[in-house]
């Protein structure tokens, strides 16, 4: 198709949008550093005053400027840039954008919580795949180093996530470990401790590396259960004794992508499944849970992309890779939930993965049930210089009601600020 006349069909699309009422987001880029600490950025309110903070690598950044950060761990890591001339400049942070080589930070994933029940945020952070996972005490309101505390030993995937996968109101951390797949709870008397892990898995030798994970109800019993690349696991009705889950085989994606949902996408009352197919790739599809079951009396799902799994750009004329991190929010408010997701910027540095050097893209995908009965998810960019990391977090962070974005990865800390 034409790129002219795609461009003149969105921008057609916007204007019957905003007709009817419905203005769309925009959005205002912040950029808190450009120093690389972090694949993962979050926030909470981590100094009691009402207003949301945002964390990225050792340092949370006060609000609602941003500008005044604090060291809550020890910011050590430094790498020497060399300029044309000869001349060396010490850089703060792994390498990154400011430099030309690839690095990993330790810190890929990160979540708040008030883990001790003081009152005050913490900040859990799920750290490069093979090693430990700390949570950080909040001092309450003194400055210097949190205490760090190990939640577990060995974090593997590349996409664990935090949340109420039990169903008893507190999360855990889900992930696979030692070549098991499962969970790891706290004992929430003492939470100081050496969190408690729960396979669910056979010992499948699921490698740290792995990517692709997620959690949700995907039969709608009530109960959330695990997504995986090449299946879900379903939730037995009692977890006492560690069961081993119910496996249920379905090719979701052959590399494995980013993090993965179970959404109700057409609202036909049956949850279907929303992912990323290579997370150094292409491809992002959502997977329509069908009526009718195989001969094997095994759910069903029919692939619909969004993005094509190869550089071929799509009826909008997108095309990007690495798509390492998706997140699923009502971003405009309209009660359905969209796609936010973008380029992963040098996953494995200048080279090595497709078109590393493209722009560093952040889109949103609109949620549209259409009155035929089927689903449009309508691409919007917010910027075309940030990206995303392994993560990317979507949430209310300066207090008007709307969904913000931040991100943290090779290019540095950014928050994009929605307003209509």
């Amino acid at each position: 198709m034409n790129r002219y006349l795609i461009l003149a069909l969105l921008f057609t699309s916007t204007l019957l949008m905003r007709a009817k009422g419905d203005p769309l987001p925009t959005f205002k880029k912040l950029q808190l550093t450009d120093q690389f600490w972090s694949e993962g950025a979050t926030f909470g309110d981590f100094n009691h005053d009402g207003k949301m903070d945002v964390v990225a690598g050792p340092y949370w950044y006060e609000a609602p400027e941003f500008t005044k950060r604090h060291e809550y761990a020890p910011a050590t890591e430094t790498f020497t840039r060399k300029q044309a001339d000869g001349t060396e400049t010490i850089i703060p942070g792994f390498e990154g954008a400011l430099g030309t080589n690839n690095t990993y930070s330790k810190n890929f994933i990160a979540f708040t919580y008030d883990f001790n029940g003081d009152g005050w945020t913490d900040i859990l952070i799920l750290g490069f795949p093979g090693e430990e996972s700390w949570w950080y005490e909040n001092p309450k309101g003194k400055e210097g180093h949190w205490l760090r505390h190990t939640a577990i030993e060995v974090t593997d995937n590349e996409s664990p996530t935090f949340g109420d996968l039990t169903g008893d109101g507190k999360p855990e951390i889900i992930c696979s470990s030692k070549g098991f797949l499962g969970y790891a709870e706290p004992d929430w008397q003492h939470p100081e401790n050496k969190w408690v892990w729960h396979s669910i898995s056979p010992d499948n030798k699921y490698h740290k590396f792995t990517h692709g994970l997620g959690y949700g109800d995907v039969n709608g019993d009530g109960r959330k259960d695990i997504l995986e690349k090449d299946g879900w696991w379903e939730q037995p009705t009692a977890l006492a004794g560690d069961p081993i889950w119910k496996f249920h085989p379905f090719q979701f994606s052959a590399a494995g992508g980013s993090q993965m949902y179970a959404y109700d996408v057409n609202g036909d009352g049956l949850p279907d499944v929303i992912t990323a197919l290579a997370a150094h790739g292409y491809g992002l599809a959502w997977y329509e849970q069908l009526r009718t079951k195989n001969d094997k009396g095994e759910i069903q799902f029919l692939q619909h992309l969004i993005l094509n799994p190869e550089a071929k750009p799509n009826a909008d004329g997108l095309s990007w890779s690495q798509l390492h991190a998706v997140a699923l929010v009502d971003l405009d408010g309209d009660g359905l939930k969209d796609i936010v997701t973008g380029k992963r910027f040098w996953a494995h540095g200048n080279h090595g993965d497709p078109e590393p050097n493209a722009p560093a893209v952040l889109y949103w995908f609109k949620l549209v049930r259409n009155p035929d009965q089927t689903v449009s998810f309508v691409p919007h960019q917010i910027d075309n210089d940030s990206g995303i990391g392994t993560q990317v977090v979507a949430g209310d962070i300066n207090g008007d009601k709307l969904p913000d974005i931040v991100v943290g990865n090779k290019k540095g800390t950014f928050i994009h600020l929605q307003s209509k």
